[in-house]
């Protein structure tokens, strides 16, 4: 037999088995000649500036890593797709350390040139720069690490849809690389640059097949998700079947396996979440917020400036903690097992980035205007109320309110005083209740941006998510209509009909009216640029549809069979997800009750109880100081007049900067447990941590605010009623 023969021979035998339309138009050259451009546009620019760094600084400072932390470092930087070295992340780190320690050391020093005196806050300061010099090293060298986890958390959101999309196209065409770059055009990033890699990998030598660069890609979910792993290898054992019922048999046991593995994961996952969350909000919440309880009356005893003390509050509870809360929970998110997501629908349908907006129609023109401007005007008409005390405590007016002066500034002799070198405070309860405004309109501000962002854009995601619910049944009908020999145009529209009413069947209503009305072709009708898929954008439909494309050319058999096990796993993963729900309410409910409920109501509490605190030993230096300088014959019952020498008004830290601290501090926790709760819930999806985000800023900070005034204004007249004060005006 000639050489020509035999080729031509096998050519048929391809043409029966794969689209040769496919392989014709397939250029892995070109698809992995992308992978620098693709990986460049999918990496964030904070990624970008984080390699320039480590890049730079590797030159200047070259740290040594230990063995130990190199393999680990080496690891999630190659998983993430870092163009950088360990040694360059552990460079990184240490100038970071290095120039904490050394500002604390500035600080200091500038401290000591102002007081002109060597003191215990100058000493307090330098050693928490070091402290957290120190502390940054170790977390700072393992940003890598902390990204890979990230990194991994939504990828594995994605695993079962890549799964999915990879059976669905082996299903009717026998081929891995086809299918893996069916898989990576669709699912969506992380997965899609891994999976562009192991193309990458095939055309840059390292691996001479596809399977043996996917093999090695594989190795790394090992230790992080091995049923991926074994689905991935289920479907590589496909190919060596003869039988085609072996083969699809193969393909429908690796879903299988990804599906069970994930639903038992994460069963583990919610009974040893409790105790994490748990302590989450016992240290991140219930303790350091009640320590700010004591820390007026501690604070005032412990010798050094009560504006130095109110700085190192600050750095503890308004940065320390919260980074440290950040990190923790991350911790707790990297156990996370897989899950499923929908991709972002902003990245998969650009033209809806305008409902990201607030579009408005002049001229004929949509007019597209930023939400930040709208909620950066809440905050600064919201927050300049809170500044209004430190204007009066500059401008030296004041003026009472419940029986105290608002800004109640007080020399070291407990005298009223204007601003100056040897005046302290403001201590009075109603710069407190100004102050009040400065978080809320934090609050609220970042409150309305993310919620005019996300707003029309979770209204549309929920719609499609309620057309998802039914498309499985719509999807089973379609394929009954294909498999009794019924042309896919007509069984749009008898599927339509029969679904009248429904999201559904409006969906399929519109591929049907471009099909019969505008002569359109069936991939037009479903993609073109007024394709149906343009009006629902949902990977789950945009996904159906492109199988049902590419497994119409294979015959009306193999579409009505690939559309009834669509909608077969669609249900089934359906079912996993609620059960997953169910299986964390409740860890969730406590961490939403913490959020809405616990953490605004601790909070406002403690606000008035340190205002009262603040205000009865100012007014206690006040009336002891007064009735010793003025000579008059006061009776000073037991031992008061000792008790008030033991307080100084320089050590006191003020009312008002107190509440600021634990204002601030709330909006902060709020923010950080609705980031964990969501990605407990769904994974890494940003739409809905902005939604959830911008409801929870609002209940829990008008809660905070409205029981913060309540209890500052009951505590202050009971104090009012029990130390005699005067108020003065200056």
């Amino acid at each position: 037999m000639r050489e020509e023969d035999i080729i031509r021979k096998y050519q048929k035998k391809l043409k029966s088995n794969i689209s040769m339309e496919d392989a014709e138009n397939y250029n892995p050259d070109t698809f992995s000649r992308e992978y620098r451009v693709f990986r460049r546009d999918s990496l964030s620019s904070g990624k970008n500036l984080y390699e320039n760094a480590c890049n730079n600084l590797e030159d200047v400072l070259s740290i040594r890593v230990k063995d130990k932390d190199y393999d680990s470092l080496k690891k999630s930087i190659d998983t993430i797709h870092l163009d950088i070295t360990p040694e360059g992340a552990a460079s990184f780190a240490s100038f970071i350390s290095l120039s904490t320690i050394f500002i604390g050391l500035i600080l200091s020093s500038l401290i000591w040139i102002i007081t002109e005196e060597f003191s215990f806050t100058i000493l307090i300061v330098f050693l928490i720069f070091f402290l957290i010099g120190a502390l940054l090293l170790k977390p700072l060298t393992g940003i890598p690490n902390y990204l890979a986890n990230g990194w991994r958390l939504k990828a594995g959101n994605q695993m079962v849809l890549c799964i999915l999309y990879v059976v669905m196209y082996m299903r009717h065409t026998s081929n891995l690389e086809h299918a893996l770059k069916f898989a990576a055009d669709h699912v969506g990033n992380p997965l899609s640059l891994d999976l562009r890699k192991i193309f990458w990998d095939v055309e840059t030598g390292k691996y001479s097949t596809i399977k043996e660069s996917l093999d090695f890609y594989l190795v790394q979910w090992r230790d992080y998700n091995l049923e991926f792993v074994e689905a991935f290898h289920l479907i590589e054992g496909s190919l060596l079947e003869e039988s085609d019922d072996r083969r699809i048999s193969l393909l429908e046991k690796s879903l299988e396996v990804i599906l069970d593995g994930m639903y038992e994961r994460m069963l583990h996952y919610a009974h040893e979440l409790q105790n994490p969350i748990t302590i989450l909000n016992m240290l991140g919440v219930v303790l350091p917020v009640l320590g700010l309880v004591i820390l007026p009356l501690l604070g005032s005893l412990v010798q050094g400036s009560g504006a130095i003390k109110a700085l190192i509050l600050f750095l503890l509870y308004n940065m320390f903690l919260p980074v440290f809360l950040y990190l923790y929970g991350t911790s707790i998110l990297s156990k996370r097992p897989t899950g499923y997501s929908e991709a972002d629908i902003l990245k998969k349908n650009p033209r809806l980035r305008k409902y990201s907006y607030i579009v408005f129609n002049f001229g004929g023109k949509e007019i597209l205007f930023h939400p930040f401007w709208i909620g950066f005007f809440v905050f600064l008409v919201i927050g300049f109320i809170g500044l209004i005390p430190l204007f009066m405590m500059l401008s030296g007016n004041d003026f009472s309110l419940l029986g105290v002066d608002v800004v109640n500034m007080t020399s070291a002799e407990g005298k009223s005083c204007s601003f100056g070198s040897n005046c302290f405070g403001p201590f009075g309860p109603g710069a407190v209740l100004f102050g009040l405004f400065l978080p809320l309109g934090l609050a609220l501000g970042i409150g309305v941006y993310y919620r005019l962002r996300s707003k029309n854009l979770i209204t549309l995601r929920n719609n499609i998510r309620n057309l998802e619910k039914e498309f499985s049944g719509g999807l089973f009908q379609l394929g009954n209509r294909v498999g009794d020999g019924v042309p896919v145009e007509v069984a749009f529209n008898d599927v339509a009909q029969n679904m009248e009413g429904t999201p559904t069947g409006d969906f399929f209503r519109a591929v049907s009216y471009n099909i019969q009305r505008l002569g359109m072709s069936v991939k037009s009708a479903l993609f073109g640029s007024n394709g149906a898929i343009m009006m629902f954008p949902s990977s789950l439909i945009e996904t159906s549809m492109k199988v049902l494309l590419e497994s119409s050319r294979k015959g009306t058999t193999i579409v009505a069979k690939s559309l009834i096990s669509i909608s077969t796993y669609v249900n089934r993963i359906h079912q996993v997800n609620e059960r997953l729900k169910d299986l964390l309410n409740d860890t969730l409910s406590s961490m939403k009750s913490q959020i809405s409920f616990l953490s605004p109501i601790i909070s406002g509490i403690v606000v008035g109880i340190s205002t009262m605190i603040v205000t009865i030993i100012v007014q206690l230096i006040v009336l002891l100081s007064g009735s010793n300088t003025e000579g008059t014959d006061v009776a000073v019952p037991g031992n008061l007049d000792a008790i008030a020498g033991i307080f100084n008004i320089s050590n006191i830290i003020p009312s008002y900067y107190m509440q600021l601290i634990i204002g601030l501090y709330l909006v902060e926790i709020v923010i950080i447990l609705s980031l964990l709760s969501t990605r407990i819930e769904y994974g890494l999806d940003p739409l809905q941590e902005q939604y959830t985000m911008s409801s929870n800023l609002f209940s829990s900070s008008i809660l905070y605010f409205i029981l913060a005034v309540i209890v500052t204004v009951v505590f202050t007249l009971l104090v009012s009623s029990i130390v005699p004060v005067s108020s003065t005006s200056f």
